[in-house]
């Protein structure tokens, strides 16, 4: 929606709310200090809205600017993103802006593989959803099964994918910069 767009509705918007409320161009002029004329001229569409004759009628109607000025509708948040494989790895981007932190739905295949660890800049969480994954990190050598996370700084050699038994779906968050995710979680028995 355009800015011209926008403000075209304001006039409209302006005279509805003014008659839902029963109230009078000469009542609304009192309490804004605004003249009739001018108050006619905006719910006309003859005159340009501004933040000075906006606010005072916000303020007398006891409602937000933004209900004045109708608020455009937000963009579709749903992320469309099509599927990328990588080393045999398929991952589904799940975050649209690139730099800063990134997240991924992926789904290792049901293979064995001799670890190879590497290092590199940033922080990295892990959550499975499904199947069972293995994660060398360190001198550790863990197995993370559905709805068990890690965290780890990227700088420590590191290696995660399948156990072999089967296929393992997890998200992944990366921060490039080394940005920590910051989880709550409940502690057991709670």
């Amino acid at each position: 929606m355009t800015t011209d767009e926008v403000l075209a509705g304001v006039g409209p918007r302006l005279r509805q709310m003014r008659k839902d409320r029963e109230v009078t161009l000469a009542a609304l002029s009192e309490t804004t200090g605004i003249s009739v004329s001018t108050l006619s001229r905006l719910e006309s569409g003859l005159r340009k809205p501004s933040l000075e004759l906006l606010l005072p009628i916000a303020r007398a109607h006891q409602v937000a600017l933004d209900e004045l000025v109708g608020t455009p509708p937000a963009a579709d948040p749903r992320v469309r993103s099509k599927p990328i494989v990588m080393g045999g790895r398929t991952h589904w981007p799940l975050t649209r802006q690139p730099g800063g932190l990134q997240a991924y739905k992926v789904l290792e295949p049901k293979r064995r593989q001799e670890p190879d660890p590497r290092t590199h800049e940033g922080y990295e969480w892990l959550y499975v959803l499904s199947g069972k994954l293995r994660l060398v990190l360190g001198e550790h050598d863990v197995v993370l099964t559905a709805g068990e996370a890690a965290e780890f700084d990227t700088r420590v050699p590191h290696w995660f994918g399948s156990t072999g038994e089967g296929p393992v779906e997890f998200l992944s968050l990366f921060g490039p910069q080394g940005e920590r995710m910051h989880v709550r979680a409940r502690p057991k028995g709670a």
